[in-house]
């Protein structure tokens, strides 16, 4: 693909932005492992036709959409766009509008991070890792602002504590276990560096998470609900500008002071597979505009998924809190997730760890804060407790995963252990059917408790 960068046509699109992209390609040798899991699932694309248009004009505009919408291997989901599009003006069931709405993010999260990665080439390797990092979970973040501005608070926190679940245990889990089996006649290891660093700043996001929550426990019974909810809401916020800043030093430390801890290292092993060969196919311009305009369809599938989740969870039967922790991550970050089980079956799985462990400190560290800011600034009240059975499932998870890595080594029954984990969490949320907001329950049960206990005490020292 190296030498469609130098045709006159794509020259011309971007003057003498081919030089600096071939340039590029020699600096992006060490590239992340986000971006490396997504090209696993990418086309090469034959524009031999295509050159053979007389049209420049034309010409440009089919080989950008062989490249963008025709090259990835996801590009038969694309239909569902325009049909979760078609099915919303043509009185279709909001469950169906929900479903393929889903569908259609699938491809376009993949094709987000292959545009981020074309821009890459042009802006060198540092803005472009700046630039792949901001836009690496952009359809969690947008479903998430969305979900906001119709004061869905539940659903944001459910969405965001199940991208972070769905990357410690399932997707970290399906890759050692594949990893495991497709090697069983050899060890399989990885640098613990980057993954020690992603969990020091996991437990400090879980940190940030149980402090709020425990206000509940240490208020009397002349402690009103709404000074604890005001106290939890004040921390939350304070927590979130510290997140946000903890999450500025990583960015720093992973671009700047210690990038060699998380360039994706090539293993040598028989798949050898040319990842870092690849230059720009598209021009700068042209990427610029095709991630707009992703963007803006995200958005909009992401309204339609917003709009319709509740309306799902009663046709389907299902709670909305199992759809926004087990569904929405699952179908949202497919593609991602693919990728990283790939390349854990060639036996890479530093690639495969920086995927999972890295969208999970993004998510932690950057998208959580940063809706925790944005709702400030709506007016509405949303804090960092996530409630004890969602926030015991994710210390649980942090903590397991943790420990399965400790060793540098790995094999599947690793990966099988993390696996089950998911499911049983996936199970508690599936049987789950207490109502949504329930904001005071924990604190007025401990409170029950703590007048029992008080109740008998008195009557111990009374005897």
């Amino acid at each position: 693909m190296s030498g469609i960068v130098q045709e006159p046509w794509l020259a011309a699109e971007n003057g003498n932005a081919s030089m600096t992209a071939k340039g590029s390609s020699r600096e992006l040798r060490g590239r992340t492992a986000h971006s490396l899991s997504s090209s696993s699932l990418r086309k090469k694309s034959d524009l031999r036709v295509i050159q053979k248009v007389p049209y420049k004009g034309l010409k440009d505009f089919l080989s950008n959409i062989q490249e963008v919408i025709l090259g990835t291997k996801l590009a038969i989901l694309f239909p569902a766009i325009p049909a979760a599009i078609i099915g919303t003006y043509c009185g279709f069931s909001q469950p169906w509008i929900f479903g393929l709405s889903l569908l259609g993010l699938t491809p376009l999260a993949e094709r987000v991070s292959f545009l981020t990665e074309q821009l890459a080439f042009y802006t060198g390797p540092t803005l472009g890792g700046l630039l792949n990092a901001t836009c690496g979970n952009a359809t969690e973040l947008i479903i998430a602002i969305l979900a906001l501005t119709n004061h869905k608070v539940a659903v944001v926190k459910y969405s965001l504590l199940g991208s972070i679940l769905s990357n410690l245990l399932l997707v970290l889990g399906t890759s050692l276990f594949c990893g495991g089996i497709a090697n069983l006649r050899r060890e399989q290891r990885f640098d613990r560096k980057q993954a020690d660093v992603n969990f020091f700043l996991l437990l400090m996001g879980l940190l940030c998470h149980l402090l709020p929550m425990l206000f509940g426990y240490v208020g009397n019974g002349e402690t009103s609900a709404d000074l604890i909810a005001d106290m939890s809401l004040s921390l939350s916020r304070a927590s979130s500008i510290v997140m946000l800043i903890s999450y500025i030093a990583y960015l720093v430390f992973q671009l700047w002071t210690h990038r060699q801890l998380f360039d994706a290292q090539d293993q040598e092993d028989e798949y050898n597979d040319d990842v870092e060969e690849e230059t720009a196919v598209i021009g700068f311009w042209s990427g610029f505009v095709w991630l707009v305009g992703m963007t803006l369809v995200i958005a909009l599938l992401s309204e339609y998924v917003v709009g319709t989740i509740e309306e799902a969870s009663e046709s389907w039967g299902l709670s909305v809190s199992f759809i926004s922790i087990i569904l929405l991550p699952i179908v949202g970050n497919a593609a991602e997730h693919a990728g990283a089980i790939i390349f854990a079956f060639k036996n890479k799985l530093d690639i495969s760890l920086g995927v999972a462990l890295g969208s999970a400190t993004q998510i932690g560290l950057f998208v959580v804060p940063l809706t925790i800011i944005v709702a400030w600034i709506l007016g509405i009240n949303m804090d960092l407790n996530f409630n004890l059975l969602e926030t015991g499932s994710l210390a649980l998870s942090i903590i397991i995963t943790a420990f399965t890595l400790q060793d540098g080594t790995s094999h599947y029954m690793k990966g099988l252990v993390l696996l089950l984990c998911y499911i049983i969490i996936a199970i508690c949320f599936f049987v789950d059917k207490l109502p949504q907001k329930q904001p005071n329950v924990i604190h007025l049960g401990h409170q029950a408790m703590k007048n029992i206990a008080a109740a008998v005490g008195e009557g111990v020292f009374s005897s």
